[in-house]
């Protein structure tokens, strides 16, 4: 009878540590995730006064644009990034971006294009980033929901993770249909 409870105690231990450990690799993931979109904002942070200085000798009489752009990166830069900071440097790249258009020389500037195509790479690698993030979180939750770990994911502090979500700039575009000139 006793080598019975101490086989059956000693089975629930054994589940508990293989538990812990495969959510503490999953939360780890999530992190891992969190910290490469991290590392995407702060390179497209590092880009922002490259492309801010080669657009100053095209457009000096552009200087809102160009104070309004350092002045987002700069809020942006100083903290942990949120939605609102962000949403603010993605406001003022958009129109940065968007003196290309209006000034022909800036646009066939080989470096105002070269800028822009690293930009462009990084919004990219953001986006992978953030499905990545998404996909480590589905992978955690589902672990920490499924049984036997819910039983003690709870009580050995595993809480659960909270998906990427688009912010305010990146909602009002992604359900429209995009339009496309000729």
């Amino acid at each position: 009878m006793n080598l019975a409870i101490v086989v059956a105690l000693g089975f629930v231990v054994v589940l508990v540590i293989v538990i812990y450990n495969r959510l503490v690799g999953l939360r780890q993931s999530v992190r891992q995730g969190v910290a490469d979109i991290d590392a995407q904002l702060r390179q497209r942070h590092d880009l922002i006064p490259n492309l801010v200085e080669s657009v100053k000798g095209y457009a000096a009489h552009e200087a809102s644009t160009l104070e309004a752009v350092i002045a987002a990166r700069n809020a942006a830069a100083q903290g942990a990034p949120s939605t609102q900071s962000e949403q603010q440097v993605r406001g003022a790249l958009d129109k940065l971006l968007a003196l290309g258009e209006a000034y022909p020389d800036l646009k066939a500037s080989a470096n105002f294009q070269s800028l822009q195509n690293e930009l462009g790479d990084v919004e990219d690698k953001l986006a992978a980033a953030r499905r990545a993030l998404n996909a480590a979180v589905a992978r955690y939750n589902g672990a920490r929901e499924s049984f036997p770990a819910v039983v003690f994911a709870g009580s050995l502090g595993f809480a659960q993770a909270d998906f990427h979500q688009l912010d305010a700039s990146e909602q009002g575009t992604v359900d429209q249909v995009p339009r496309i000139g000729f």
